[in-house]
């Protein structure tokens, strides 16, 4: 798709949203058209960094060792110890409620096994599986990455929806999070934008608003 055009055509569609008395946030639809997503491996399921970050709080939860969670302090929204992670199965209901509220989690790889026997049938269905990482790696720079970080997901309907901000953002910094999301999208379609039939953006409240493509 073409650059300057996409842009400008992008903008436009960010700017018909109606500004509301609250924080909304502003996401993108990617309408797919000649993907077989019956084949899981042609189904979109990427971790994009937006350049601008999500224009809210994204909450991220640590499951490791002492070592980790001292080196996370302070940058991690929850740590999870060992012996917390052991206890998670006597409290199903606190642990979805947990894994609701946190977007992302990270965890001790040496951990990982445990983290899939006791959280992998909550954690699963939802996306969240953490990220495994390292013992003498410091967590932090993942963590402040994950803080700009959406998923975008087709499964088995062919459209992908990702937040790409909110609208107190300057509508710039929104329009180049949507063009990295974009061309995320792009680059995992076997035959790029052709596989593209719609691109819609919409605010939480606001109205589906069709992006011209030409």
């Amino acid at each position: 798709m073409e650059g300057e055009s996409l842009k400008k055509s992008l903008e436009e569609a960010i700017n018909k949203s109606p500004k509301r008395n609250f924080g909304e946030s502003v996401d993108i639809a990617v309408n797919l058209k000649d993907v077989d997503l019956s084949n899981p491996k042609n189904r979109i399921n990427e971790e994009i960094i937006l350049p601008n970050g999500r224009g809210r709080k994204v909450k991220i939860g640590l499951i490791s060792g002492n070592e980790m969670a001292s080196k996370a302090k302070g940058s991690a929204d929850k740590v999870i110890s060992a012996e917390e992670l052991d206890k998670m199965s006597d409290s199903k209901r606190a642990t979805k409620k947990m894994v609701n509220d946190i977007d992302f989690f990270i965890a001790e790889v040496a951990l990982m096994p445990r983290v899939g026997k006791i959280l992998g049938g909550i954690m699963g269905p939802r996306g969240k599986m953490p990220r495994p990482v390292p013992a003498n790696v410091d967590p932090v720079p993942i963590i402040n990455n994950l803080r700009r970080t959406v998923k975008a997901r087709s499964k088995e309907r062919p459209v992908v929806h990702v937040q790409i901000g909110t609208k107190d953002m300057e509508i710039e910094k929104i329009t180049q999070n949507g063009l990295e999301v974009l061309k995320r999208i792009e680059s995992k379609l076997e035959k790029g934008e052709d596989n593209i039939r719609t691109i819609y953006v919409k605010t939480t409240m606001g109205p589906a608003v069709k992006v011209e493509v030409k």
